[in-house]
């Protein structure tokens, strides 16, 4: 096929998530056309499976420029700039319908299944890069189907592959044979059935991140007004000055809020804290459940677990691509640098585009959650300019691609995990001897900010 043929393909763009949508509101503003896989039945179809979770971001943090010019000859109206919305509200009032503006650019119950170069496996060399790209896709009711485009972005995320609860990056042993009494996601507190699962009972939540202190703070509201409930936040280091994030001096208040409720939650006698506690088992004590420590200790007896320590990339679609990736994060190897959670602080982070996204295997790029691999502290804003810069370079316009369009703040208060064996200045290193702590007996503070 030649060149000019494979212009005229589309680009296939992989997620009707919020950065996949901006990537095709960008290629429509470029001339060019756009191909939205979503697996899901909607659009948003992940974010509405948190719909129930407010966002740190404002909604002028949420709202791509270039969807914005889509949306407004429809009499669409901006939501309230300065307003948090939820999982549900961003999906609701602006990704299904942007989704809706593209019309037939947007398939839904379209399951990538694998991407490569026509006619040329992994290593194969000869003509490479004058083939367009083969997308094959499998549909609800079985099908396959293969579709030919110009270039790929993958914008799938990385909802679908959260990480175990076990601190070698595998599933604690027994952690598959208690999947009934392990959960993945944020509660929906609100939600009567899981309200009943939670309610009165002792609960244990891994992590230490935006996702733990929403589900802390939630807990300790369901405690409120039932008795008995309580959590047990496991951490793999000690409390130290950070480990709430930034609270007021957070340039994104609603994320320096959440985790002041996470804090007055333990303060309240909510939740109490596990540290130096990393997970190598989970087993049963009678109906309930009990984690072991790599270094061999126990916890008390748990009736659940909320495992919330991060998500990763699913490649294995893109297996026959030549992806250049860093062997840690699983991030592009010019983007890992700049977010590796090993050294980085949010302030360390500048926009970044299609230099820092490019892989040996030229016309694929991967975008949004899915770009930072392992790596936490994603924005929405990073994703729409990162599509921004992707599409101008497609579209020929290197100037453009290479300019920077943001300003991120420079909170400088989310330092990532830490060094493996870097001790806290805190009662309990991140390899310290598991220690227990219950902190504070007032009464409960009442949530400023959203979750």
């Amino acid at each position: 096929m030649n060149a000019t043929a494979i212009d005229r393909l589309p680009v296939v763009v992989i997620g009707a998530g919020p950065i996949g949508l901006a990537a095709a509101a960008h290629l429509v503003e470029r001339g060019m056309e756009p191909l939205v896989l979503e697996a899901g039945p909607t659009a948003g179809a992940a974010v509405r499976e948190w719909s129930h979770v407010r966002l740190f971001s404002t909604w002028g943090e949420l709202v791509d420029p270039a969807a914005e010019k889509l949306l407004a000859p429809t009499g669409w109206i901006r939501p309230d700039a300065t307003a948090y919305p939820t999982g549900g509200d961003w999906a609701e009032r602006y990704l299904q319908p942007l989704a809706d503006v593209l019309g037939d650019k947007v398939r839904y119950g379209a399951r990538v299944t694998g991407v490569a170069r026509a006619g040329r496996d992994r290593i194969v060399d000869s003509g490479r890069d004058e083939q367009p790209f083969t997308v094959h896709i499998e549909t609800p009711d079985g099908r396959e189907e293969r579709l030919t485009a110009r270039a790929v972005i993958d914008a799938s995320g990385t909802w679908s592959t959260p990480s175990p609860m076990g601190a070698d990056g595998l599933p604690a042993l027994g952690e598959k044979a208690a999947a009934d009494r392990v959960s993945y996601r944020v509660p929906d507190i609100d939600d009567p059935a899981v309200r009943a699962r939670y309610a009165g009972r002792r609960t244990a939540v891994i992590g230490s991140g935006a996702s733990a202190f929403t589900a802390l703070a939630l807990l300790a509201d369901l405690a409120v007004d039932a008795p008995g409930t309580h959590a047990v936040w496991i951490l793999r280091r000690g409390i130290g000055a950070n480990t709430y994030g930034g609270g007021e001096a957070d340039q994104l208040p609603a994320r320096g809020a959440l985790g002041l409720r996470a804090k007055a939650a333990v303060e309240a006698g909510h939740a109490s804290a596990i540290t130096g506690f990393r997970t190598k088992a989970v087993s049963y004590d009678g109906d309930r459940l009990v984690l072991e420590s790599e270094d061999g200790h126990r916890t008390d007896p748990l009736d659940e677990v909320i495992v919330l320590t991060g998500f990763r990339p699913d490649l294995s679609f893109l297996s026959e691509l030549r992806l250049g990736l860093d062997e840690r994060l699983q991030a592009p190897t010019a983007l890992a640098p700049l977010i590796d959670p090993n050294v980085h602080s949010c302030g360390t982070v500048y926009p970044h585009g299609v230099n820092e996204l490019s892989h040996p295997e030229q016309g694929v790029h991967l975008v949004g959650m899915k770009s930072y691999g392992r790596a936490p502290t994603f924005l929405a804003m990073t994703g729409y300019e990162q599509v921004r810069s992707i599409t101008a370079a497609l579209a020929g316009d290197q100037e453009a691609a290479e300019r920077v369009e943001l300003t991120l703040p420079e909170t400088g208060v989310c330092g990532g995990s830490g060094l493996f064996d870097e001790p806290e200045q805190s009662s309990g290193g991140c390899c310290a001897t598991p220690t227990t702590l219950q902190i504070g007996t007032a009464a409960p503070a009442s949530a400023s900010g959203g979750c």
